[in-house]
């Protein structure tokens, strides 16, 4: 009865996998929470109020005042009595609405009303969830303070396969009974982390560079960020900067640059993750002008940039922790092992190119973690916030005492 006296407010909105909200509710229940559910109108269409209410073991709310008995159903009372609102399934459309504050129904009305931590758990289907109009709206909530519970990569309502799939019940338990068992296992903690690409200058409009997103590095930050660490994330151009602020960001362009940024802050820290995609070589010589089209051709120079890890592993203390990442196409394990040891790692997490939705720019990976001890573990495809808390778990379980 790990939520014994939580009082938890389920939100439930129109989508094919609003069956899940019965298992979910069950959970809940089970766990000892006390649970109240507010429905959206079109999630009557999906799943009847006498199923969870006989699960919730209480009334379901859909509508501001019953007709029969006129009574007023409070959304501010509701919103002041739990402990957390959660919302699943979390529908576009009621994304839409708590991302501008639209309130034409008693769901959205109760949000506005919350002093609560909100969680929500999105399902729509695939080309919806990446449509920019649903990121953004996403993005403008977890700004808000909300916690967002990514969908999944599995089989979708339309008989596509992707990422879209509401979490499973048992997962969104699991981040319920994290959320209230409140880890901060990081905390005191100061974490540096390097993301994205880098870019390097052939002359004022033209540079070399490569397709990092960030993705994997901002989910990393928000984990130890929602441990209690103390972050700061070193940052290449274009990459996605997640909002938090126990997060701060020093925003680079180049490897030189980089390396200036994390040589500066290394001595401090407790644990340094390398996950940014950092250019191997650079052009020798940067044009002082744009370099105009001629010939049938263009040779450039190039030469070897300081290798970041390499440099700070020489420097790291007994006291440190160094988490590395390699991106592989072939040889992967040899490859990955081989810089576990000369990088002077503590962890690596490995990613294959061969695998699909891992590497760049999806919001989904695939990853190997390796450790000094030569112990290994292999995720499934998962959101990248799911990789994060798995990198931070191993991260915890490390001999090295921080």
């Amino acid at each position: 009865m790990l939520l014994k006296g939580r009082k938890i407010l389920l939100g439930v909105t129109g989508s094919i996998a609003a069956y899940k909200s019965a298992i979910l509710t069950r959970l809940l229940v089970k766990e000892g929470a006390e649970v109240q559910i507010i429905m959206s109108t079109s999630a009557l269409d999906f799943i009847t109020p006498l199923t969870l209410a006989t699960l919730s073991k209480g009334p379901v709310h859909h509508q501001f005042h019953d007709p029969k008995t006129g009574v007023w159903m409070n959304h501010v009372d509701l919103g002041l009595w739990a402990d957390l609102f959660l919302v699943a399934p979390f529908s576009a459309n009621t994304l839409a609405k708590f991302a501008n504050g639209i309130c034409d129904n008693l769901l959205s009305a109760t949000y506005l009303s919350a002093r609560c931590p909100v969680m929500v758990a999105p399902a729509m289907d695939l080309d919806m969830y990446q449509h920019p109009s649903v990121r953004e709206n996403l993005n403008k909530i977890k700004s808000f303070g909300n916690i967002i519970l990514e969908a999944e990569v599995g089989e979708l309502a339309s008989g596509l396969s992707g990422q879209g799939r509401l979490m499973e019940p048992e997962h969104i338990l699991e981040y319920v009974l994290a959320h209230f068992s409140k880890n901060e296992g990081f905390k005191g903690k100061k974490v540096m982390i390097t993301s994205g690409p880098t870019q390097e200058a052939i002359d004022p409009v033209r540079f070399i560079s490569n397709h990092s997103s960030g993705k994997m590095g901002a989910s990393i930050a928000d984990s130890f960020a929602d441990q209690g660490a103390e972050v700061f994330l070193v940052l290449g151009p274009g990459a996605v900067k997640p909002i938090n602020p126990n997060i701060k960001i020093f925003q680079v362009k180049s490897a030189e640059d980089m390396f200036l940024a994390c040589n500066n802050l290394h001595k401090q820290m407790d644990i340094s993750v390398f996950a940014a995609a950092v250019a191997d070589y650079a052009p020798k010589h940067v044009a002082s002008e744009k370099i105009k089209k001629e010939g049938d051709g263009m040779t450039i120079e190039f030469t070897k940039n300081i290798d970041i890890a390499l440099t700070l592993g020489k420097q790291k203390s007994p006291f440190q922790i160094h988490v590395g990442f390699a991106l592989e196409t072939e040889n992967e394990e040899f490859h990955a092992k081989t810089k576990l040891q000369k990088k002077n790692f503590d962890l690596i997490v490995l990613n294959s190119m061969r695998d699909a939705g891992a590497g760049f720019q999806h919001d989904t990976n695939k990853v190997k973690i390796f450790t000094q001890d030569g112990k290994s573990l292999e995720s499934a495809v998962l959101p990248k916030n799911q990789i994060a808390e798995m990198i931070l778990k191993e991260i915890k379980n490390l001999p090295v005492k921080i």
